[in-house]
């Protein structure tokens, strides 16, 4: 039995990854942190609902306590949980502006990661999946013209450079957790409510890189950066 958890997963790419991955014969918890929602998006995948805030602590610990209670162990996590940020000039930007998406999108994940990791080390062959993006890339951000390697490039402060410091994060895990297999992967321009459902892609499509990586185990990438297409520059 593969046990999967994902963050996020009551709607957009993470109900859509759950749901490919419960096709494929995964048990996923559906990490949510509002517990009708995640209990309804549960019930239509014929998932399991996991109450799951990736800004609490407590939550947090709680929810993996759960799954070790209920499953033992976690072969697949997705942190995919993410935030955007205010609509607003870079130089408006306060620190209590970046410091809540940063509460999301990278001490969340430090947080689940810390939680679940002693039940990754119990699984044969663990997967740990950080839902990134290519507006995270210094090599992009750097540019003169970042449209060169990004059309959608937009210059988001907290949002960017939240996903930069995610990207640190994994390679970082994979570097010192070398029998997981830890990667960040990009959706690309993804229609959710990220984004105003603005994207040019699907969520079926922007799903297609993470349940990819998620269900290839021992074959998943490692230390990488990666795109449906092939890697992404760092």
């Amino acid at each position: 039995m593969t046990i999967t958890v994902i963050t996020g997963a009551n709607k957009g790419i993470g109900f859509e990854t759950a749901r490919r991955l419960v096709e494929r014969g995964h048990t996923v918890y559906v990490g949510a942190r509002d517990a009708d929602r995640g209990r309804r998006a549960a019930d239509a995948l014929g998932a399991r609902a996991l109450l799951l805030d990736v800004t609490d602590d407590a939550s947090v610990r709680a929810a993996a306590d759960r799954v070790r209670e209920e499953a033992g162990h976690v072969d697949v996590l997705v942190n995919n949980a993410g935030i955007n940020q205010p609509a607003k000039a870079v130089e408006e930007f306060t620190a209590t502006d970046v410091q809540r998406v940063y509460d999301t999108n990278v001490f969340g994940v430090v947080r689940t990661v810390h939680a679940f990791l002693p039940l990754l080390r119990k699984a044969g062959a663990p997967v740990v999946v950080n839902v990134t993006s290519a507006l995270g890339s210094l090599t992009v951000n750097a540019l003169p013209d970042s449209t060169t390697l990004l059309p959608t490039w937009v210059p988001l402060l907290a949002y960017n450079s939240s996903k930069a410091a995610l990207n640190v994060l994994t390679v970082l895990y994979a570097k010192s957790l070398p029998e997981i297999r830890i990667s960040a992967v990009t959706p690309g321009f993804t229609a959710t409510d990220l984004n105003g459902h603005s994207g040019t892609l699907s969520v079926e499509q922007g799903a297609e890189i993470v349940v990819a990586t998620a269900a290839a185990g021992a074959d998943a990438p490692t230390c990488a950066f990666v795109e449906a297409s092939g890697p992404v520059p760092w």
